[in-house]
């Protein structure tokens, strides 16, 4: 049974961090209604590094770059060192939110932030906010030609998804199409910047909560991750193309009847 409750976590994980809906939200709810135990945060980390592999994997031909590197005209995989930068300056925001977060509000997170009510709410309110971007001008920015007060903007809104119920994806996807961006591009400089973001938060919660950690069975941990690994790869293959022709319609439907529903049941 435990080994299928963490393919379970891993598939809500991994098809949902991508996808605008909060995967984190995801994991709580949908562990109610099918009798689980909530993941909590910390086991919740950990699996999200299944999604940092895939994003990793899917893109690596925009993180590296095949070219020369040398006199000897010897061809290989170089770091894209002006994308990297400009992740890691975009970084800068959520790292300082979510370290003030967790050291000087813990008990307002977990009890009130990870709530059902605020959740619902949260949700509500990003539907909006998607439906405002979904409905901006098509953007001419991306990934070639952004400048690095682009991708900060970004950057800084991602710190709003360390609150349950935000999405990362959903507020960083939406801003940049407010700022101008293509849509396309968008949606893979949010998958991008999920990398360092996604991964930091499951090292600090891995320090913080180890001795809680030793107690899960390194078996299916493992499987969470492979489940999430490869639910990601589909998750994130399937919304840059249906979201380059389609926008977030669906999603911003989705997230209202999400709410609703949560509020409904309250």
């Amino acid at each position: 049974m435990e080994y299928l409750e963490f393919i379970l976590y891993g598939l809500i994980q991994g098809l949902t961090e991508f996808v605008p809906v909060s995967s984190t939200a995801h994991l709580k709810v949908i562990s109610i209604v099918l009798g689980l135990d909530d993941p909590g945060m910390s086991l919740s980390a950990i699996i999200q590094l299944g999604s940092v592999f895939a994003v990793v994997w899917y893109f690596r031909n925009d993180v590296f770059i095949f070219g020369s590197q040398s006199s000897l005209k010897t061809y290989d995989y170089i770091p894209n060192v002006r994308l990297l930068r400009s992740i890691f300056f975009s970084t800068i925001p959520i790292i300082l939110l979510g370290g003030s977060i967790k050291l000087f509000f813990p008990y307002f997170f977990d009890k009130i932030l990870r709530s059902n009510l605020s959740i619902a709410i949260v949700s509500l309110l990003m539907a909006m906010f998607m439906y405002i971007a979904d409905s901006s001008k098509k953007g001419s920015i991306n990934l070639n030609n952004h400048n690095y007060s682009d991708s900060f903007l970004i950057g800084f809104s991602q710190a709003f998804a360390i609150i349950p119920g935000f999405s990362r994806s959903g507020v960083t996807i939406s801003t940049a199409l407010i700022s101008g961006w293509d849509r396309r591009d968008a949606a893979k400089f949010s998958f991008l910047l999920g990398i360092p973001a996604i991964s930091l938060a499951a090292i600090v919660e891995f320090i913080s909560s180890f001795k809680q950690l030793s107690e899960v069975s390194f078996g299916p941990l493992i499987l969470g991750l492979i489940s999430t690994f490869l639910s990601s790869l589909l998750a994130i293959d399937f919304l840059l193309k249906y979201y380059s022709s389609n926008g977030l319609k669906i999603f911003i439907i989705y997230r209202v009847i999400f709410g609703v529903v949560i509020l409904l049941n309250l």
